[in-house]
């Protein structure tokens, strides 16, 4: 295959998400290790996004390649009410890795269907249907957690599911609450999470449902207490709480889930991506005993004809393993706290566009401004066309360096494969240095 053959096949026949199919020119991808991937030409391009916040474990690792190959050599597929070794296996290893009483999972194929499918277990289990989820989050494409997304994404898929109620989160850089510290913050949130839950009636809310660290939208790190908050509250008043930890976890917050960083339980834990790394289609809900138990003699009303398949399986074990055997939890914590950390405060002391650095492990966000003082956005919430050019002048700096960045909105997104080394790390934060000029140019204040 050639570039050119490869790009006609897929401007002929592929039809792209989230895209204007005529207005997009797809690059062809030849190949992956590591911390990079490349074109038919050799340009090397330092992966900085991870792909789609995902390749946790890195491009083509060899362990977990041959993990896969071995298991296809073995079984390829059983229908999921057989029991399976490596689906049981899986299974058991990310419950000995969640927090507190939650012993069982079940399967999806990726982190939308695994929001849907918890959102059902928390409607099973308490008999009620509103669903409280954030303005500022992403949940999936799927119904309900189109529905419970709180970006742009889900104005064009509305009307949808019924029942979801959006709140704020905490934001202290931008705080709808107009705090003045991140203890204030927590606590205002809080106050207005909880007016939400009476003013829509706690009788009639199944779960609270929030990305752990809220990801494509900001990289929203919970200020301290909030998120213990969230616990009292569904605790007092009977609400299921859902952990959306499809992008926070399995290592890219330096913690295998997120909430642990907070010593936090969730009733439920949602979770994708990271799991295998995306080398195979897997997501899936780590569920409590408590919730369990509710469909110990009564039907759970949904399944997938792929849920817990074994080639998908067979890779998260083999990439458990891996995490554990090679130390990368514990490396992503460490690169964030020795290298991105001080690397982007270097950053955010030198230029002027940029207002604030936040983040943690292998999950942080550069947000670009025009004005420090004023805090405005370097392009509007949900820019297009020439508003957005700003950015897409920084994206396409990059790109041209050899770093392929992530970039949603006014912010750049800092997160590499958790097993990036420091001197890579270096590299793309010399790279963004360079591009960050281009974001300068726009400063007013």
């Amino acid at each position: 295959m050639t570039a050119d053959s490869v790009r006609a096949d897929d401007r002929a026949h592929v039809f792209h998400s989230w895209s204007a199919q005529g207005l997009i020119n797809p690059m062809p991808v030849a190949g992956a290790l590591g911390s990079y991937f490349w074109d038919y030409e050799n340009t090397k391009y330092l992966d900085f996004s991870s792909q789609l916040v995902n390749v946790n474990i890195g491009h083509q690792h060899p362990r977990l390649v041959a993990a896969i190959q071995e298991q296809a050599a073995k079984l390829c597929t059983i229908q999921p009410a057989f029991a399976n070794d490596k689906r049981g296996e899986a299974a058991r290893l990310i419950s000995e890795l969640a927090p507190g009483p939650l012993n069982k999972v079940f399967f999806t194929n990726g982190g939308a269907e695994a929001n849907e499918n918890a959102v059902r277990l928390a409607r099973g289990h308490t008999g009620r249907h509103k669903v409280l989820s954030m303005y500022r989050s992403y949940h999936g494409s799927t119904s309900t957690a189109i529905t419970a997304t709180g970006d742009p994404r889900r104005w064009a898929n509305e009307p949808t599911a019924i029942g979801v109620v959006h709140f704020w989160g905490p934001y202290p850089y931008r705080s709808p609450f107009y705090s003045v510290d991140a203890a204030q913050e927590t606590e205002r949130a809080l106050a207005h999470l909880r007016d939400t839950i009476v003013f829509e009636g706690a009788s009639t809310i199944a779960a609270v449902l929030i990305e752990t660290v809220v990801g494509t939208n900001g990289i929203l790190v919970p200020p301290p207490g909030y998120l213990a908050g969230v616990r009292a509250l569904c605790d007092e008043f009977g609400i299921v709480f859902i952990a959306d930890e499809v992008m926070a976890g399995f290592g890219r917050c330096g913690e295998w889930f997120a909430v642990d960083r907070w010593g936090v339980t969730p009733d439920l834990i949602t979770f994708a991506k990271g799991v295998n790394s995306g080398y195979l289609p897997l997501g899936g809900v780590v569920i409590s005993d408590e919730i369990a138990e509710t469909f110990r003699e009564r039907p759970f009303p949904g399944g997938l004809t792929y849920s817990g398949h074994p080639l998908a399986c067979a890779s998260a074990v083999a990439s458990i393993e891996i995490f554990k055997e090679e130390g990368i939890v514990e490396h992503a914590r460490a690169i964030g706290d020795d290298v991105i950390a001080p690397g982007l405060a270097a950053l955010a002391a030198k230029h002027p566009s940029v207002g604030e650095v936040r983040g943690l492990g292998v999950f942080w966000a550069i947000e670009l401004v025009r004005d420090r003082e004023t805090r405005e956005p370097l392009v509007p919430f949900n820019a297009t066309g020439a508003a957005a050019a700003p950015m897409n002048e920084l994206a396409a700096a990059c790109k041209e360096r050899g770093l392929w960045p992530f970039t949603h909105f006014n912010r750049v997104h800092v997160a590499p494969p958790c097993t990036v080394t420091a001197d890579e790390v270096r590299e793309g934060l010399a790279i963004l240095d360079e591009a960050l000029s281009v974001a300068d140019r726009y400063c007013t204040g």
